[in-house]
């Protein structure tokens, strides 16, 4: 049984030899552990065990004149100085003109290049998805500003739903795009949630954000492929929602956020999980042995038939996790077959 079976008989509850890995790393991190392991940081998804590879599109970003600053494909600034994501330059935040807005091309002949080489060199071994983070909400706010959006949504509903709409629209042509590309599933990143409640109402989300949600899932489940997605924070007031539009795997499970138990309770055969270890506590905090127990207490939970989980950090590893932890990590991995 290769990565790429594995993971999808996993995810999709079938039986499997053993439960599939998957470790995801910030630049400096794979670094870190490269230099940690004698290894180049292109072999460190071999070394790792992982079973999935994320796509991209082509556009390599901007740097600012002064470097501080990496404008993306959509034109939203990131600060370089952080190791994680934080949306520096909001291009739509003092300009609600839609159609003046320089908007980026999914028709272009020579944007998906590198993944078209990645999914035939690797496609028949790894689960290869296109990789649609900041796909929707994320990507309005990022655009607009996230207490700015925050207002649009509450009082200019008109802004919002076009706003919603232009980003769904060119997420669909990309999305056709890799499908024929011949993708194994979808992977969706979008931020619903804080540590301890939904960032809007229910209603809210209902009303802006799951219709248009549904037609991106709709692609992948006209083709019978599975759906992964990352949504941080205390989601569970949406879950049965994004089950009924689609969804089939569900990241980070977060274990400080979302009750591992309950997830298993609710949802088994109906949501697969990813992730499970936290970044937040035990990898970054904990000792060795605790790591190792945490990885066993998220395999025996979330897994309890031995299938339904892709187990792995719950989100990228950071510079702040010691190596010591991810070798225990790894040990784990293997000690739980």
């Amino acid at each position: 049984m290769n990565r790429k079976e594995r993971m999808h008989r996993a995810i999709t509850y079938q039986e499997v030899d053993r439960i599939p890995t998957q470790i995801n790393y910030t630049a400096g991190m794979g670094q870190k552990m490269a230099d940690y392991f004698s290894v180049a940081v292109d072999n460190l998804p071999e070394l790792l065990g992982n079973h999935m590879i994320r796509v991209d599109s082509d556009f390599p970003g901007v740097l600012s004149e002064d470097d501080k600053v990496k404008f993306d494909w959509w034109g939203v600034g990131f600060d370089t100085q952080e190791e994680g994501y934080f949306a520096s330059v909001s291009p739509l935040a003092e300009n609600k003109d839609l159609d003046s807005y320089p908007w980026p091309d999914p028709d272009d002949p020579n944007l998906l290049l590198g993944a078209e080489k990645i999914i035939k060199e690797k496609g028949d071994d790894y689960f290869i998805t296109p990789n649609f983070g900041f796909v929707l909400f994320e990507r309005a706010w990022t655009l607009r500003g996230f207490e700015q959006f925050f207002m649009d949504m509450a009082i200019d509903s008109g802004f919002t739903n076009e706003l919603f709409d232009r980003i769904t629209e060119i997420q669909l042509k990309l999305i056709h795009r890799y499908i024929d590309l011949g993708v194994a599933g979808g992977y969706f990143g979008d931020d619903y949630g804080a540590q301890k409640n939904l960032l809007f109402s229910p209603r809210m989300w209902r009303k802006y954000i799951k219709p248009r949600l549904a037609r991106l899932f709709a692609p992948f489940t006209e083709c019978n492929m599975p759906i992964l997605m990352h949504s941080d924070g205390q989601i569970q007031k949406i879950l049965p929602d994004l089950v009924e539009i689609g969804l089939t795997t569900l990241n980070p499970v977060q274990p400080e956020v979302l009750d591992h138990q309950w997830l298993v309770d609710n949802f088994t055969g109906k949501l697969a999980f990813y992730g499970g270890v936290s970044t937040q506590t035990v990898l970054p905090y904990g000792e060795p042995d605790e790591v190792k127990t945490a990885v066993s207490a998220a395999i025996s939970t979330l897994a309890p038939n031995n299938t339904g989980l892709l187990v792995a950090p719950s989100h990228r590893m950071m510079t702040d996790i010691p190596m010591s932890n991810v070798a225990a990590m790894l040990d784990a991995f293997k000690e739980m077959g």
